[in-house]
């Protein structure tokens, strides 16, 4: 069963703009907490940012800092990532993440469900 539903990806050039979301198809998941990761090959997913499950509360990690930005609409079941002044190393698998507890986390084994990803390339 596909709880989340990553959309959004795809290529942009450095500087630029791409806005990713994440749908959940149960409303329960309004109760949940949403994390953004991101992975390259060879390398471990990371934290980029996650909201509570009100949106009230948000941390990102340093490298989104300033650069993205998480909101999210409970009413449409979705969760959105901002990102802004792209950079070629910004390149990779973007992955949401659902944690039932409702409150933020930066630890990948908090979550519990996993959206397939979607992919995000930044060209130089």
């Amino acid at each position: 069963q596909v709880h989340l539903v990553e959309s959004g990806g795809g290529l942009v050039q450095a500087g630029g703009s791409l806005r990713i979301s994440c749908v959940f198809a149960d409303p329960t998941f309004r109760s949940y907490a949403v994390g953004w990761f991101r992975q390259v090959p060879g390398k471990e997913r990371e934290f980029v940012g996650a909201t509570d499950w009100s949106g009230d509360t948000k941390r990102y990690s340093d490298l989104a800092k300033g650069r993205f930005t998480i909101s999210r609409d409970n009413l449409k079941n979705t969760v959105y990532l901002q990102m802004n002044s792209l950079k070629p190393e910004d390149t990779a698998v973007y992955y949401c993440a659902a944690e039932s507890l409702g409150n933020w986390n930066a630890r990948l084994d908090e979550y519990d469900y996993w959206g397939q990803g979607t992919q995000v390339t930044v060209s130089s």
